[in-house]
């Protein structure tokens, strides 16, 4: 059986504090990310709206015009950041992820402003700085947990409607979804049974969800696929108006949590170890036991960029 990571690599994520400076906060990202290569990082993370506050009432001030892609500097100035670091890094950049908008044309002729489409958007680039792949985020992180916490996402966003998989030809397959898409396994599921070495998750879980559910997340769904995992977080600012968890962590293909930061900003790198998915299958084979005669195999369905 071949190995799904061909070579060990050394997985980054990288724990920021954004402000609401775009440029500050670009440029904040540009130096961690240099750091985490000075440790040898070849995958570098960056969080979930990494440019930005996060929050409903900052996603349409924020948002930038990706496509057509490429996008000019002034439609993405992110976009041409991420591609521009990525290549004097030399490193695999997923750039967490930032607000995009689709601008479509009002149908009525009455010459108002056009209505805009918003996603929370991944991009994901190449050593040389070229764009391998869009995640949308999926799921919608639309919650109401009484005394705690009430957010509601899809009041201004529209989900995406793929499953991102991307090939990283010296090292194999990962995936990328985004934070509240944790939660439905079978994202996770499907991307394994794909191939998929590594499951990256940039996300930005709050202080009652975090506690609640962030590490079990992670070790479930590493526990789940027998894959790595790693989920990236904002740092924790309580003067703003969301509160990150934070707790970047990676977890290995055993549900072992190899690294794990705690609120503040921060760099996790991690070494991910070639052959330890097999050896943790072979141990509990899991991937052979299951039983398409009494459940389906949801990976023979979906919708896919690769």
């Amino acid at each position: 059986m071949s190995q799904l990571l061909k070579k060990s690599v050394k997985l980054a994520l990288v724990q920021l504090a954004s402000t609401s400076d775009k440029a500050h906060n670009l440029s904040h990202a540009r130096t961690k990310v240099l750091e985490a290569t000075k440790q040898g990082a070849n995958i570098v993370v960056l969080p979930e709206c990494f440019n930005s506050p996060y929050g409903t009432k900052y996603f349409s001030q924020y948002a930038e015009t990706l496509l057509p892609s490429p996008p000019t500097k002034e439609q993405s100035p992110s976009f041409h950041a991420l591609s521009a670091l990525a290549k004097e890094a030399g490193v695999y950049l997923v750039g967490g992820s930032i607000p995009e908008r689709v601008a479509s044309p009002s149908s009525s002729g009455s010459g108002k402003p056009s209505d805009e489409t918003l996603y929370n958007t991944s991009l994901t680039f190449s050593p040389t700085g070229e764009l391998l792949a869009t995640h949308r985020k999926v799921h919608l992180f639309d919650i109401d947990i009484p005394g705690k916490i009430t957010f509601k996402e899809s009041e201004v966003l529209t989900p995406g409607n793929k499953i991102t998989i991307v090939d990283l030809p010296e090292y194999g397959k990962i995936a990328i979804a985004i934070c509240y898409d944790i939660r439905f396994p079978e994202l996770a599921t499907i991307a394994a049974r794909k191939g998929a070495f590594l499951l990256l998750y940039p996300g930005a879980f709050n202080l009652t969800t975090g506690a609640l559910h962030w590490e079990l997340l992670a070790r479930g769904r590493a526990i789940d696929n027998q894959v790595y995992v790693g989920l990236c977080s904002p740092a924790r600012d309580m003067g703003a108006d969301y509160n990150a968890w934070g707790h970047s962590l990676v977890v290995d293909p055993n549900a072992e949590v190899l690294e794990q930061l705690d609120d503040k900003e921060g760099i996790v790198v991690s070494e991910l170890k070639a052959g330890r998915i097999e050896e943790v299958r072979k141990g509990i084979p899991v991937v052979t036991q299951r039983r398409f005669d009494v459940y389906p195999d949801v990976s023979k369905g979906g919708r896919f960029e690769e």
